[in-house]
């Protein structure tokens, strides 16, 4: 059950001013609105659900909730396992790269936050890349956070962030983005259902239009996003 404590650990965990760098990065949407595929909300809350029930946000957020578990176990082994297929799961270096930058980033303020002889799963990740969903279930299982609450909390800050790139990008007013954000509650939570359940040798996506758009974007000669 989400106790008050936990409650407030996962809204600063989800929120978008953790300084973890979420708002330098579009996912791909900085170059989909240059070339006219995503031009209003519509666009961009069709992009957003064929992410999260297909793209590489699900397998994010399937393995957030894999770290969680075997941080809450101390299972360090089973973490190195999933941080290295988190990256391995990254078709193009600018994707990679955003992964290493915010967990790294999350991994550093965690370790600030808390004593040191409390965070002894956490030093095992100061000197190699931590990818973003193993620092959030890192810090997900420390404040003890339920397993659902803690993946509805991980895709709502990810939607929030493609929103806040769309509301600039598109542009959209701020109003459409909250409508937006609302809008798309049924999926979130219909998301996070069908990640609780999925098996590890199920996991899948279909992240061929965010990796050729990432991949135009690299070289994407005017640009507000890093990735």
């Amino acid at each position: 059950m989400l106790n008050n404590f936990s409650l407030l650990a996962l809204l600063q965990l989800a929120s978008t001013s953790l300084p973890v760098g979420a708002y330098s990065y579009s996912e791909g949407l900085e170059f989909l609105v240059e070339q006219g595929v995503i031009n209003n909300a519509e666009d961009l809350k069709k992009w957003i659900e064929s992410s999260l029930q297909e793209g590489g946000i699900y397998l994010d957020a399937a393995v957030m909730l894999r770290s969680l578990r075997a941080a809450a176990l101390g299972d360090t082994a089973r973490l190195k396992y999933w941080n290295n297929w988190a990256s391995a799961s990254r078709e193009t270096e600018e994707l990679r790269q955003q992964s290493w930058q915010m967990g790294n980033a999350l991994m550093r303020l965690f370790l600030a936050l808390i004593p040191d002889s409390e965070a002894v799963i956490a030093h095992h990740w100061q000197e190699q890349e931590c990818n973003f969903s193993i620092a959030f279930g890192i810090a997900a299982a420390y404040w003890q956070i339920p397993t659902e609450s803690a993946i509805l909390g991980y895709l709502q800050s990810w939607t929030s962030n493609c929103i806040g790139a769309g509301v600039k990008l598109i542009p959209l007013g701020q109003t459409a983005g909250q409508q937006l954000l609302l809008n798309l509650q049924p999926i979130l939570v219909a998301a996070a259902q069908d990640i609780l359940t999925v098996a590890d040798e199920d996991l899948s996506s279909c992240t061929w239009g965010l990796s050729l758009a990432s991949m135009h974007h690299e070289t994407q000669y005017s640009r507000l996003f890093r990735s």
